[in-house]
């Protein structure tokens, strides 16, 4: 057995172990404690970290020639590889010990402990693993050679949970959805025998004396979001050999349906337990990383099951081979990671702050960063001002101003001093009015339509319906944000021009910006 199909199953292994052990034998939360948002920050690493390994195990899969070189760099051991396995294994012993040592109440009351030692143990784990496998040098190695197809399947990974998160807050809309859910699993609940009690004003359904509440976290919103990234990622991947029009028209929705459907299995037999067996139980499997690794598994058992399926593929095509440019430069890369950081820095706050606003200025460093170390594509896209382009960014801007409703000042600003105040505002213009409009311009109509647009008619309808939607979900306005979706669209397709694009948007946020500022309604942008 390789180095490489050994860790692989190991971590499996201990991936599920952990999951066991604190969702099914833990009923520890983190509203139990006062260390909420620290709690919850450990929580989005775990996730993070599941959905990084869930996309490089499909690149080593699907991915011969890399699979390949990672073998290569790892089947020889440096001479410290024992010493790491060892802090591997002290790692992991630190995030089992405290729910093997330490009681519930216990938990709650040395939450200070127990999450460090949670941390730490996750740290210790991670680097541990990692430099077992292969040395510092060899990932750096490993990294540059395939950077073009790592880059963009670690960027989707990570935007996971920043999908998932999206979708939770647009949970009201999916109303239909909602109620498949509800009613399909009181369907198995009653065909098993089972008088099943429903009340969709509050979310609940349960049977015998166990009810549960099945909001957002437990909604199956989630488990479409991770279904629909990975196979991004194996699009992405099999781009020159995959039929695109057989794959996310047939394979795509038939797979969002089983993932429904192990959802409408997973709350069944989750009430099962809580009415016949145990209620924590259940609980602790509602509330859980289990779901997380369930919809996981299902997403990668999908995408092994479409690798084999018939009339997917095309005539494969000869290896062309290429000088491979720094990452930095590598134009894919840069419509890519300045989003990614804008939807990282955007969950980050937003999971760790009751008042996001106040914390604006992240986003714009995180932003600002990622554009910078990508400047040279960028600036490369660069061409002359389009009056067409200003002219729409005008009509955006006025009917985004003109529609909006009338709203409360932030009254998390009040407690800013004059000084703060203002350079609040300025971060709040420059991310609005500069980086906002490169950021999502570059991701949507540059990577995005791109990559959906052939030329043909119907790819370029599905181009702008797909990014037009995507852009619209990541606004507060849906509505408003398809029709300005729908104009930036036609700017770039005018001259073919992203930087048209960008201008348009820029112009419009800039009007945004310069309303807000004027009347004090920030919650205009």
């Amino acid at each position: 057995m390789s180095r490489l199909i050994l860790s692989q199953v190991l971590l499996l292994i201990e991936a599920v172990s952990i999951v066991a052990l604190y969702q099914l034998f833990s009923d520890f939360e983190c509203r139990q404690t006062d260390l909420f948002l620290v709690c919850r920050a450990i929580r989005l690493g775990m996730v993070l970290g599941l959905c990084l390994a869930a996309g490089l195990a499909l690149l080593l899969f699907f991915k011969p020639t890399l699979r390949q070189s990672f073998v290569e760099k790892s089947e020889t051991p440096g001479p410290t590889a024992r010493r790491w396995g060892l802090l591997h294994i002290a790692g992991i012993g630190l995030i089992a010990a405290p729910t093997l040592l330490l009681s519930q109440s216990q938990l709650v009351e040395f939450a200070a402990f127990f999450l460090s030692d949670l941390a730490v143990g996750g740290a210790l784990a991670l680097l541990g693993a990692a430099l077992w496998l292969m040395p510092g040098f060899a990932w750096r190695a490993l990294f540059k050679d395939h950077a073009r197809l790592l880059g963009p399947t670690i960027a989707i990974s990570l935007l996971i949970p920043s999908m998932a998160w999206i979708i939770g807050l647009a949970w009201n809309w999916f109303e239909s959805l909602q109620l498949a859910t509800f009613f399909s699993v009181a369907v198995v609940l009653a065909i098993l025998g089972n008088d099943v009690f429903i009340n969709l004003e509050v979310q609940t359904i349960g049977i015998q004396d166990f009810f549960v509440e099945v909001a957002e976290s437990c909604s199956g919103i989630e488990g479409l979001a991770l279904t629909t990234s990975f196979m991004a990622i194996y699009a992405l991947m099999m781009k020159d050999d995959l039929r695109m029009g057989r794959f996310w028209l047939i394979v795509w929705p038939a797979a969002l349906v089983l993932s429904f459907i192990l959802n409408v299995v997973r709350i069944s037999v989750l009430i099962l337990i809580g009415a016949y067996i145990s209620p924590e139980l259940a609980v602790n499997g509602f509330h859980s990383f289990a779901g997380w690794l369930s919809f996981t598994l299902l997403a990668l058992l999908i995408l092994t099951i479409v690798n084999v399926l018939p009339g997917l593929s095309k005539t494969p095509k000869s290896a062309r081979a290429g000088d491979h440019l720094p990452l930095t430069q590598d134009t894919a890369a840069a419509f890519i990671v300045p989003f990614l950081a804008f939807m990282l820095s955007g969950l980050f706050v937003h999971t760790f702050s009751q008042t996001p606003e106040v914390w604006y200025g992240v986003q714009v460093a995180a932003m600002a960063a990622a554009v910078w170390m990508f400047r040279k594509p960028i600036l490369a896209l660069t061409r002359d001002f389009d009056l067409i382009a200003i002219g729409a960014g005008f009509v955006v801007g006025l009917g985004w101003i003109v529609t909006a409703a009338p709203a409360e000042p932030y009254a998390s600003l009040a407690g800013f001093g004059a000084f703060g105040l203002a350079i609040w505002v300025v971060l709040r213009v420059i991310g609005t009015a500069v980086l906002v409009p490169l950021v999502e311009e570059l991701f949507f109509r540059g990577y995005l339509f791109s990559l959906i647009d052939d030329g043909s008619a119907v790819r370029r309808a599905l181009a702008i319906l797909v990014t037009t939607a995507g852009f619209a979900a990541l606004h507060s306005r849906p509505i408003a944000a398809a029709l300005a979706g729908l104009i930036f669209a036609a700017v770039l397709l005018r001259r073919g021009r992203v930087f048209d694009a960008i201008v348009a948007h820029a112009v419009a946020n800039a009007l945004i910006a310069a309303a807000a500022l004027a009347t004090g309604q920030w919650s205009l942008i």
